[in-house]
């Protein structure tokens, strides 16, 4: 294990056992990397390569903190690296998006109330597929997906799917099913899947989540090789 990694390591289980806590400063530089048995300059490569996924705060002239670890904090930093990726890697993300989304959805048809199975069929009704722009698609999108994922009552999982389909590589896909005229056909499989939820149906709806999560693949993989 590299020295960098080590120092990481050691700082993420003084977190994992309890000694660190959120929102806990952490020693002055010198002690903890004396304490750990490290060099000063492997701690601070650790300390900034845990500040980027953001489990640490370094505040200048202040001190470093641990941060609230909240899960929308710890997997934001996903977003970028979805977008960041060419087609190929965006390929296993969204085979990862597919076998995570369809368990949630799973779970969503389990936990749903009538009014949060209402909320979804509004939701789906709000959208005209005829005069919709590419914007308010990629937000219903957006809103629809997260909505699903929230119900799974896991709020990492909802947060890690979020992170998956970033902002960014939505609206290049609705750009591109747009294109290829399939707005109609995604709304509707967005209402299958609220009705599926609706109705309580489990299996049904992991299996509609599946195919709609792949459907955006197949695009994927053919927009790579055009």
């Amino acid at each position: 294990m590299a020295v960098t990694d080590e120092a990481i390591e050691k700082i993420k289980a003084m977190i994992v056992s309890g000694e660190l806590g959120p929102g806990d400063r952490l020693p002055p530089e010198k002690e903890l990397a004396e304490r750990l048995g490290l060099s000063r300059n492997s701690m601070r490569e650790a300390v900034k390569a845990l500040e980027v996924i953001r489990v640490l705060d370094v505040r200048r002239g202040d001190g470093t903190y641990v941060t609230s670890l909240e899960p929308n904090l710890l997997l934001e930093a996903i977003s970028f690296v979805v977008d960041m990726h060419d087609d190929d890697s965006l390929l296993e993300l969204f085979a990862v998006r597919r076998m995570l989304e369809s368990q949630a959805t799973g779970l969503a048809a389990g936990n749903a109330t009538v009014e949060q199975s209402k909320s979804l069929l509004e939701e789906i009704g709000s959208i005209d597929p005829g005069s919709v722009s590419i914007d308010d698609l990629v937000e219903h999108d957006i809103r629809f997906h997260r909505a699903v994922a929230s119900l799974a009552g896991n709020a990492y999982l909802t947060s890690l799917l979020d992170g998956l389909s970033s902002q960014t590589l939505r609206a290049r896909v609705w750009r591109g099913l747009t294109e290829q005229g399939a707005v109609e056909r995604t709304l509707s499989e967005h209402l299958a899947i609220a009705e599926a939820i609706a109705q309580h149906d489990s299996a049904l709806a992991t299996s509609l989540s599946t195919a709609h999560v792949a459907g955006v693949e197949r695009w994927l993989r053919q927009a790579a090789t055009a």
